[in-house]
């Protein structure tokens, strides 16, 4: 290899390899240090790396995405250097390496492929883009382009880095070298897959989609949980809300499980026909839905119609009914008291409160005047409702 093209891609490794340090230090901050600021390339809610890093796309089996980025600027640097580490005694059978820019150049086209798919992935999925990750997708087709064999297409590039794998695998100390290598990668993966040591955004999304139906700890009647409790609950949700549904399936389990616990509901519809703190619409529908859950707790069926409703995702008022009717409820009374008054007041007096406590935002709970807005994991819940005051079932 020639010294400028050594040269050239030793800076350009040493680059993404120091990008790849910075975007690991931002993903442990923001995944696991609840008091670290902002970091530089969180611009705005588009330019927001910060953002990215708290997804679940950020990681590929358990293993942060920057982690991996560090494995590939030191396989670049190793590739780059290869010719100098085999004449290292015990490291000789890495002269199975006869062409380390044609290993390089594959490597570098097949890294900025994925790249772009991670691209797609960050601007039409996630809908944020993280500006260091992008330097790094760039990073990847510079190395490939200045790696390239003079005398090779890319085409023959593969083909090269192929074959010359396939002949490394006769010489045995390769072999086994590579053996050993791929079992203790197959070991970590496992690892890291299996218990989110390094992605807790995975290990919590996992959670919210064990409590996707609320079937296991349904209720039926107008109280959740001991109607004699001290420590009452208020539950601030939509119904279009899927995190709202995962805390109420939460704290459904949780008066199955404590004592001295009950759980009040409050509509908090995030649809401007009835919520009129709304400046845009954001779940048409809601309102209505809300109206229902009322009208069904004049029935004695609160919760019952509060779990119908959240469990099967209806989509239009002729729904909503259909499955009032399976519940028993009085259909024609069910209509009248739903877009009655007295339910048209209840829920703006709902709304009203939600404004006056700080609440912009759902799922929100209120435990003893302490207000927190969004969800959390089952264990951190039942541990705020056990030091609030609630008990342990015997």
């Amino acid at each position: 290899m020639k010294l400028s093209k050594r040269i050239a891609l030793t800076i350009l490794a040493l680059l993404g390899f120091v990008t790849s340090i910075k975007l690991s230090m931002i993903y442990m901050d923001v995944n696991f240090n609840p008091y670290a600021l902002s970091s530089f390339c969180s611009i705005n809610d588009y330019i927001d790396c910060d953002g990215v890093a708290k997804t679940s796309h950020s990681q590929f089996f358990g293993i942060p995405l920057a982690f991996w980025g560090l494995f590939l600027y030191f396989i670049f640097l190793f590739f780059t250097f290869v010719d100098k580490i085999k004449k290292i005694r015990f490291l000789k059978f890495l002269e199975v390496f006869e062409h380390p820019e044609s290993y390089i150049c594959a490597l570098g086209l097949i890294s900025f492929l994925i790249s772009m798919s991670l691209a797609c992935l960050s601007i039409f999925e996630i809908q944020k883009i993280c500006i260091l990750c992008f330097f790094t997708y760039l990073l990847n087709l510079l190395i490939a382009i200045v790696a390239k064999p003079s005398d090779e297409n890319y085409l023959k590039v593969f083909k090269t880095s192929f074959l010359d794998f396939i002949k490394a695998l006769k010489n045995l100390n390769y072999a086994i070298a590579f053996f050993f290598l791929v079992m203790i990668a197959i070991a970590v993966l496992t690892y890291t897959t299996l218990t989110n040591v390094f992605t807790p955004q995975v290990k919590k999304q996992k959670e919210l989609q064990s409590y996707s139906r609320i079937n296991d700890y349904k209720v039926s009647g107008n109280v959740l949980g001991d109607p004699n409790a001290t420590l009452v609950v208020h539950e601030y949700t939509d119904y279009q809300c899927p995190f709202c549904f995962v805390l109420n399936t939460m704290l459904h389990r949780a008066v199955t499980e404590l004592d001295n616990v009950k759980v009040v509901h409050h509509n908090l519809p995030l649809d401007t026909a009835c919520n009129k703190e709304m400046k845009a619409q954001m779940h048409p529908g809601s309102c209505i839905m809300a109206r229902y859950s009322i009208a069904a707790g004049m029935q004695g069926k609160y919760w019952d119609m509060n779990s119908a409703l959240f469990d099967n995702e209806y989509k239009s008022e002729e729904e909503i009914l259909n499955g009032a009717k399976k519940l028993g409820l009085d259909i024609e009374k069910l209509k009248a008291d739903a877009y009655s008054k007295e339910v048209e007041e209840k829920i703006q007096k709902e709304i009203k409160t939600a404004a006056d406590l700080g609440i912009d935002g759902v799922p929100a709970i209120q435990i003893n005047m302490e207000t927190h807005v969004g969800i959390e994991p089952y264990e951190e819940l039942k541990a705020r409702l056990l030091k609030a005051g609630a008990k342990e079932k015997n």
